[in-house]
């Protein structure tokens, strides 16, 4: 007696916004699969959907991924536990799901957290997208590193110390999560003499995308917004 198939899931990475940076592979498996899931802000629409909304088609079946936006582990936890089991539902059956993922899936993605519980017992395909940090740098025209340069990616939300201890000794940096941070961003950068090389980038490749440097950027950033900043000013420099 034949085994039924199980379906595959596939983390696809759809990039930063600009629905022309999804990659060749990842429309191809998108447009194979017969469920699509995605995470959206609780009562709200899905970012990562919207970028390939005009590749998802009608007949294909959707899950929705309520994600709270809160800082509390036990909720999402709960979240992802839910997803997990109504994707697998799914790929018990034989159907492959294709997990969209703004950015790429294994940075700072939420797909990594459905892979975590679903990778033992299920086939899973992870295509890789453009991140927000590389797409900052390409709309910045500023080169990350270059040679021996050591780039650090830091979410701003750690503590002023920790954050300051990891800006000291690296060459250039990706400043992610800045938020209600950008004050604190813009006080440690002052110290280690680096606020001047600083730019910051809000809603990259997308028609209301705002760069500037960060001495200008607003006290509160949108989520979707980061800081890049070298040493030297650039990696050229």
């Amino acid at each position: 007696m034949t085994s039924q198939r199980l379906g595959c899931l596939f983390g696809l990475g759809v990039g930063p916004g600009d629905p022309e940076l999804i990659t060749v592979k990842a429309a191809r498996l998108l447009a194979a699969c017969p469920v699509v899931a995605y995470p959206a802000a609780e009562g709200g629409d899905s970012f990562a959907r919207r970028i390939v909304a005009d590749l998802i088609r009608p007949d294909q079946r959707e899950i929705a991924i309520a994600v709270p936006m809160d800082v509390a582990r036990d909720p999402a936890q709960e979240v992802y536990d839910a997803a997990a089991r109504q994707i697998g539902s799914e790929l018990q059956a034989g159907n492959d799901v294709a997990l969209l993922c703004q950015g790429d899936p294994f940075f700072y993605g939420s797909f990594m957290y459905v892979f975590g519980r679903l990778a033992e017992h299920f086939p899973v395909e992870v295509v890789p997208g453009v991140s927000s940090m590389m797409a900052c740098a390409a709309r910045l025209g500023m080169p990350l590193a270059a040679r021996e340069d050591v780039l650090t990616v830091v979410p701003a939300t750690l503590p002023e110390a920790a954050l300051e201890a990891r800006l000291a000794t690296t060459d250039a940096a990706a400043i992610y999560k800045l938020g209600r941070h950008v004050q604190k961003v813009r006080a440690v950068l002052r110290r280690l003499d680096l606020l001047d090389h600083a730019r910051y980038v809000e809603r990259a490749t997308l028609a209301e995308e705002r760069r500037m440097p960060l001495t200008d950027a607003p006290d509160i950033a949108p989520y979707f917004a980061l800081a890049l900043v070298h040493r030297r000013g650039s990696a050229l420099g």
